[in-house]
């Protein structure tokens, strides 16, 4: 039960995004701009969706977790499985680059705590062929996830248990972006 009155229908941050609509507007274009545009980054739209994803799972977000990694998957020509090892933790055999293993240590560090950054931590990210704004990138969005997670469980939102739920938005979202029409659940 949300700790205050939010409108029926619409799982998490929608929920809040439709109680305060002048809050939503620049947190949908910071997302929009974060995980969605292709021109804002060099990390593709997928991958920047697996950053959030991991950063929403080591946050125990469970509307963000789904949602995100709904729409990595989506966004990954339909590989659930790297999905599911991000989601489980399992960094180390998930099936992404070892740039991008280095860039999710670096968003794990992050969650925890910004200042858990090491330079070890940005030296491998390096090695392993991440440029600075990729680094960057990758910082600004397990930062803003973790602001995101908090927003949506310290409000109590409703989270759907249904996973085709969660596909449904996740495959709104890879297409049409956070600019759209809300989802809701009828």
């Amino acid at each position: 039960m949300p700790h205050i009155n939010l409108p029926e229908g619409y799982p998490g941050i929608r929920s809040l995004f439709m109680y305060n609509p002048e809050t939503a507007l620049p947190l949908n274009n910071l997302v929009q701009t974060l995980l969605h545009d292709k021109n804002t980054s060099t990390l593709t739209p997928g991958e920047r969706e697996l950053i959030a994803t991991y950063t929403s799972g080591l946050n125990e977000c469970k509307y963000c977790a789904n949602t995100h990694g709904a729409i990595a998957k989506h966004q990954l020509n339909g590989n659930e499985n790297v999905v599911k090892d991000v989601l489980a933790k399992n960094i180390a055999t998930a099936d992404v680059s070892d740039k991008m293993k280095a860039l999710l240590q670096i968003a794990s560090k992050v969650q925890r705590g910004g200042k858990n950054v090491t330079e070890a931590d940005i030296e491998n990210a390096r090695k392993e062929g991440a440029t600075d704004k990729e680094i960057h990138d990758t910082v600004l969005i397990a930062a803003a996830f973790c602001m995101f997670n908090r927003y949506v469980d310290g409000l109590a939102t409703w989270a759907p248990d249904d996973a085709s739920v969660y596909d449904a938005i996740g495959k709104q979202r890879a297409t049409e972006g956070y600019m759209t029409k809300p989802f809701i659940v009828k």
